[in-house]
């Protein structure tokens, strides 16, 4: 996307800048924020009543999948979805996103043809995109026979983010304590429960070839500059063997031990915000709001929650968790740095123009801008903002 030569300058708005609020001006650019401008012909805003924010980075989350299919026997094409997804994570204050696509044994919209079509879809969507879409590949740890063809879509689409994960257990106990949820969990992939069951079993036998699998996969990641991590972790032997591999990113450990052991080793953390939000994990396992009162969380993230990010800071804030600014941090700063995103994160000089508007007042986000332009405008901000007299560009141009 082309960015305008013309420049803006926001006033009058609480900015919150390396920690703290400031009562200052910031300017936009060529799709950065800049401290000065001179030399240019620069129009005003008066964001009096809003905080800016920097833009937040949302490092997993499945929504997607609603959008992809809103009920299960109900899907749309994924180049439908995707506008509804960008628009979504907008809306939300989301400028950068990872979307969790499984790379599965399960097959149907988890199998790997699904997460080739999907990259290819993204691909063809990308020049239109309000929001910095991304996808993180969770990697089943026994689809075995697919590295190669992993390892070409990773360099084919560029993908950048690889999560491993492991469910043939958990469907293992299901077998004789959850017959119907496993039927369920068949049937999105067009089986029957014996077939599915049949299936499990058969996946589980490629055990001895996982290692090896996880670690050509390693090095390969470790060669192309990919992040990779692990999900669920559910002790800290597993979680100190994902580490050794080169599996640094801490997604959701479902105790206290393996999060622990990643604080320790110096392995991000990454917990969801709805977790926050609702006041404990939907599966049954660890509070996350009990690893944030233990310093064992660095960022918050979407999981299948968009809004949950904007208000987990503030839960966090309110109950005198951390600071607003502090909470602020695990959506925005802190996911830039895990993943290496320098140009990003934060509302300084020189940086990406990624930022969220909010209503002091209300409370609610009623503007996102990405690299310089505005992906989302709604409330009395779309009134100031679209005013002849200011040049911000909009993403629509």
């Amino acid at each position: 996307m082309a960015f305008s030569n013309s420049a803006s300058r926001f006033v009058g708005a609480d900015i919150l800048r390396n920690g703290a609020f400031e009562d200052t001006a910031i300017c936009v650019a060529d799709g950065k924020f800049a401290d000065q401008l001179p030399g240019l012909g620069c129009s005003d805003a008066d964001l009096s009543g809003y905080c800016l924010l920097p833009g937040i980075i949302d490092l997993h989350g499945d929504a997607f999948e609603r959008h992809i299919a809103p009920r299960p026997t109900a899907p749309f094409p994924t180049a439908t979805a995707l506008v509804s997804v960008d628009r979504d994570a907008a809306a939300n204050g989301v400028t950068t996103a990872w979307m969790a696509q499984s790379w599965s044994w399960e097959g149907g919209s988890r199998g790997p043809d699904f997460a080739e079509t999907f990259m290819a879809d993204l691909a063809t969507y990308r020049p239109h995109l309000l929001t910095d879409l991304r996808i993180q590949l969770r990697c089943e740890t026994h689809t075995v026979e697919t590295a190669d063809r992993l390892i070409d879509a990773v360099k084919t689409h560029g993908i950048d983010y690889v999560i491993f994960n492991n469910h043939i257990d958990e469907a293992l106990e299901m077998v004789t304590s959850d017959p119907e949820g496993l039927a369920i969990w068949g049937k999105r992939a067009g089986r029957d429960l014996t077939a599915h069951v049949q299936l499990v079993k058969d996946t589980k036998n490629k055990q001895a070839d996982v290692p090896r699998y996880l670690c050509t996969l390693a090095s390969a990641f470790d060669e192309l500059g990919v992040k990779y991590g692990s999900h669920d972790d559910s002790d800290a032997t597993t979680r100190d063997y994902y580490s050794m591999i080169g599996a640094k990113n801490c997604e959701f450990p479902t105790k206290f031990e393996p999060a622990q052991l990643a604080k320790n080793t110096g392995d991000p953390i990454l917990m969801g915000a709805p977790n926050v939000v609702r006041g404990g994990s939907q599966s049954g396992n660890i509070s996350a709001e009990h690893l944030i009162r233990h310093g064992l969380c660095d960022a918050l993230v979407s999981d299948y929650h968009y809004p949950s990010l904007a208000q987990a800071t503030r839960t966090l804030a309110d109950k005198k968790i951390l600071s607003f600014e502090a909470a602020w941090a695990m959506v925005s700063i802190n996911p830039a740095r895990i993943m290496g995103l320098s140009d990003r994160g934060e509302i300084a000089d020189g940086k990406r123009a990624d930022m969220v508007v909010i209503n002091t007042d209300s409370g609610q986000i009623e503007g996102t801008m990405v690299a310089g332009r505005w992906s989302f405008l709604c409330g009395a901000l779309a009134q100031r903002i679209c005013t002849p007299n200011l040049s911000v560009a909009h993403a629509a141009e």
